[in-house]
């Protein structure tokens, strides 16, 4: 049995590091931390039902910023199959309970966690979620004000990718994707500045849609690399939470390889499905976002 604090840093590693690990040591024991990372690196993979089971018990424990960011990232494996609508009861549960653990702060408060796994960092996550969750229900006026008070939050690096992903997305849902390049261009350097593998694949696969979108032909033929690359780096680490969306950008890039792009998403999906739980399976089914 490894020790807490080596098993945190492994797991750290894994769920915001440069992914140059074969199998992450996941547990639904531990510290609560533990836990949680477990849980995130669980949802990259795909595997919906284990998350879900650490991160219910999660949303229990004593600890608000652990219970937000637990929160949080139950809204965040709900979105990726699709719920908008359920992501946002668990982002809007996320954020009460980072105001608490705000609350708790004074102005001398400096134990920031180097990942934003912390009270600011918590309120970043839920504010940014649930500009997301309003993203996905064409509410971009709202996504836009919660993105706008999220930057306000000294959250570190993670916070600011994430900042990055979600101004993009504005902006593209707005209609004007050459205003979604800077904010996506942002996120990937930071991203890669971190060394942070998973958080980088993500970043380009926001890039090379936002490039794609302004119909340049430069900017197709960067996207094109861009996207490519970041599927295969999900491929190799297995993170199919990541795998199919690439297909799904991949396929709207080169439409002359659609139908490979859409047969591996739909692949990657239905080992996804297998691997949640049944209301994530049932979320996936009734949205219109996920080819099933």
């Amino acid at each position: 049995m490894l020790e807490s604090s080596v098993l945190e840093s492994r797991l750290r590693r894994a769920a915001f590091g440069d992914l140059a690990w074969a199998h992450a040591p996941l547990t639904s024991s531990g510290t609560p931390k533990v836990r949680l990372l477990s849980a995130i690196v669980l949802g990259a993979k795909g595997r919906y039902a284990a998350a879900a089971t650490i991160l219910g018990e999660l949303l229990q424990v004593a600890d608000p910023v652990v219970a937000s960011l637990a929160g949080s990232t139950f809204a965040s494996h709900r979105r990726q199959l699709g719920g908008h609508t359920v992501a946002r009861g668990f982002d809007g549960t996320a954020l009460l309970l980072a105001s608490r653990a705000a609350n708790r702060l004074d102005d001398s408060d400096d134990s920031g966690d180097p990942d934003g796994l912390d009270a600011h960092g918590a309120m970043c996550d839920a504010l940014l979620g649930l500009a997301a969750d309003n993203l996905g229900l064409a509410r971009v006026p709202a996504a836009r004000r919660l993105a706008a008070a999220a930057a306000e939050v000294p959250a570190g690096w993670r916070g600011e990718v994430r900042a990055g992903w979600v101004g993009a997305e504005v902006e593209l849902a707005a209609g004007s994707p050459e205003a979604a390049v800077a904010p996506a261009e942002r996120a990937a350097e930071l991203a890669r500045a971190h060394g942070a593998g998973r958080h980088t694949i993500k970043s380009d696969l926001v890039l090379g849609a936002a490039l794609a979108a302004t119909g340049d032909v430069a900017g197709r033929d960067r996207a094109v690399g861009l996207v490519e690359n970041a599927l295969e780096a999900a491929e190799e680490c297995e993170l199919s939470s990541l795998i199919w969306p690439a297909c799904m950008i991949g396929g709207n890039i080169r439409a002359e390889l659609s139908e490979k792009y859409r047969f591996r998403a739909a692949q990657v999906l239905h080992r996804v499905l297998l691997g949640a739980d049944p209301v994530g399976r049932r979320i996936a089914r009734e949205s219109p976002w996920v080819p099933i």
